[in-house]
């Protein structure tokens, strides 16, 4: 499969890049899809959460009562659950979200969200891009070009640069990514994906590992 490369401005080039079908032409596999992106937001919880429990609570241990005769239900320490102020019972604890994926299921999501991209006519390949100094206007000026300026896009660049992430920083819809630190959860949640030229060579090398 061949796309057109296009430029900054959002002209055609005149050069073609070449595709592979095992990458960007499967057939996608929805339940991979879904164990990656369970496993990236699980991976964003803190899991800090934390309540007192009985034992936690500061305060008196004294019996506040006596056993019988008052009429009313016996009671121990204001620290009980069932006091105002005291313990709560099984209340959240910190804990560790995150849970194993095989290393083939994360590569087959990654595909399967890469073929959606393309079944979707939501793939541009733009040649290698680079700005002077990091400037949001330079940036909005690129998204004009390719018409997406309204769209949430994610950036695809070869290596890291740092203009061209400072560029886009304060663009909420704009997201600028590494082809080593690209995942399935930010590729579906683009509107459109852009890979720089030299991306693709780069991420079809990683995916066919």
């Amino acid at each position: 499969m061949e796309l057109a490369v296009i430029n900054q401005q959002g002209k055609d080039t005149g050069r073609k890049v070449t595709l592979s079908d095992e990458i960007f032409a499967i057939e996608p596999n929805d339940n991979a899809i879904y164990l990656d992106v369970k496993q990236y937001l699980a991976n964003q919880r803190q899991g800090t959460h934390k309540s007192k429990e009985r034992n936690e609570v500061a305060g008196s241990t004294k019996k506040i009562k006596k056993q019988k005769g008052t009429g009313g239900a016996r009671a121990g320490s204001l620290k009980a659950p069932n006091f105002r102020g005291g313990g709560r019972v099984f209340g959240p604890r910190p804990r560790d979200y995150s849970f194993k994926l095989n290393k083939k299921v994360k590569q087959l999501a990654r595909k399967s969200a890469l073929a959606y991209k393309v079944i979707e006519n939501s793939l541009v390949v733009l040649e290698d891009l680079s700005f002077d100094a990091p400037k949001t206007k330079s940036y909005i000026a690129f998204l004009n070009g390719l018409s997406l300026s309204d769209k949430k896009t994610l950036l695809v660049l070869p290596e890291e640069n740092k203009n061209v992430f400072l560029s886009s920083r304060n663009l909420p819809k704009a997201k600028v990514v590494t082809v080593n630190d690209v995942n399935t959860y930010q590729l579906l949640n683009a509107d459109h994906l852009v890979l720089c030229e030299g991306s693709v060579s780069k991420l079809e090398t990683i995916l066919s590992k």
